[in-house]
C-alpha cells in the first residue's frame, strides 16, 4: 500500500504497541486510539465473543457513552442486523458492504442505538484464533464524514495478523499457557492460512466433525488439508502436532 508519512508513522506505532506485553483489553484500547487517528474516525468499540453464552462481552470503548453501550450489551446486540454477518468475515469490512447505509438507517438498531451516540458509517474487523473469535475492532465515523473505503479496510487488514498474535499472547499469559500457534510459523512450514488454522484446531483436540462445522468445510476437503499438514511437517499422526509445536516454541 502507498501510505503517507503520517499514516506510516501511525501504522508503525500500532505495530510497536502490538509487540508489547499488554493484557487483552489494553491491546484493544491502544489499537483503537491509534486507528481513530489513522482512519480519521470518531468512535471505537471492541468486544470478545463468548461462545458459551452466545454474546459479546469484555467491552472496551472510546468516545461512546456507557449508558448507550449498556443498552447494546443487554438488548441491541440481540437485535443487531449487521454484526453477525460481519463476524463471519475474516477480513476488515465496511458495514455498507454488507448492508447499504440507506437500509441500515431505517432500522431500530441505527436509530435507537448507533445514532444516539452519533455513529453513522462503520468498519469492523474480527480476530480469530483456532477458529474462535477472540476480539474485534469496531470503528465508526460520524454523519459529517464519508463512508469507509476499500483502502481503509486494507489498512486495517495489514495490522490484522499482528493484532491476532498480540491477543493470543495476552490470552496465553492470562491462562498460563503457550501462545505459539501454527498460524505464527505457517510461512516457515509452507502452510497455507487454512492449513495452519486446521493444524491449530487439531492441537486442541477437535474432532473432524467439529472442525468441519467450525470452518464450514466438507470432510473430504478437511482430509486433503490434513494430508498436506502432515506432508509439510514430516509428521504422520495428529497426536504428534502438540509436541511439534512445543519443540518449535523455543525457536520462535
Amino acid at each position: 500500500m502507498n501510505l503517507t508519512s503520517r499514516e506510516a508513522d501511525l501504522v508503525f506505532a500500532i505495530m510497536r504497541d502490538l509487540s508489547g506485553e499488554f493484557e487483552c483489553a489494553e491491546v484493544r484500547r491502544r489499537v483503537g486510539r491509534k486507528l481513530l487517528e489513522l482512519l480519521d474516525a470518531d468512535y471505537f468499540a471492541s468486544y470478545v465473543w463468548d461462545g458459551e453464552s452466545g454474546r459479546f462481552s469484555s467491552r472496551v470503548h472510546i468516545n461512546m457513552t456507557d449508558d448507550n453501550l449498556s443498552r447494546y450489551d443487554s438488548y441491541y446486540q440481540f437485535r443487531d442486523p449487521i454484526t453477525p454477518t460481519l463476524q463471519k468475515r475474516r477480513k476488515a469490512t465496511p458495514v455498507s458492504e454488507i448492508m447499504s447505509h440507506d437500509r441500515l438507517a431505517k432500522t431500530e438498531f441505527f436509530n435507537d442505538f448507533l445514532k444516539r451516540d452519533g455513529l453513522c458509517y462503520g468498519l469492523n474487523f474480527f480476530a480469530y484464533d483456532r477458529g474462535d473469535n477472540i476480539g474485534d475492532i469496531r470503528i465508526w465515523r460520524g454523519a459529517k464524514k464519508d463512508d469507509f473505503t476499500s483502502r481503509d479496510a486494507r489498512t486495517v487488514d495489514a495490522i490484522g495478523p499482528s493484532l491476532v498474535n498480540a491477543l493470543v499472547r495476552a490470552r496465553g499469559r492470562a491462562c498460563g499457557t503457550s501462545s505459539l500457534r501454527f498460524a505464527q510459523i505457517a510461512d516457515r512450514l509452507g502452510y497455507t492460512a487454512r492449513e495452519a488454522e486446521i493444524a491449530d484446531l487439531l492441537v486442541v483436540g477437535l474432532a473432524d466433525k467439529e472442525i468441519c462445522a467450525k470452518l464450514g468445510i466438507s470432510k473430504p476437503t478437511l482430509r486433503t488439508h490434513i494430508s498436506a499438514i502432515f506432508c509439510k511437517s514430516g509428521l504422520n499422526r495428529r497426536a504428534k502436532l502438540p509436541q511439534f509445536l512445543a519443540e518449535n516454541y523455543h525457536h520462535y
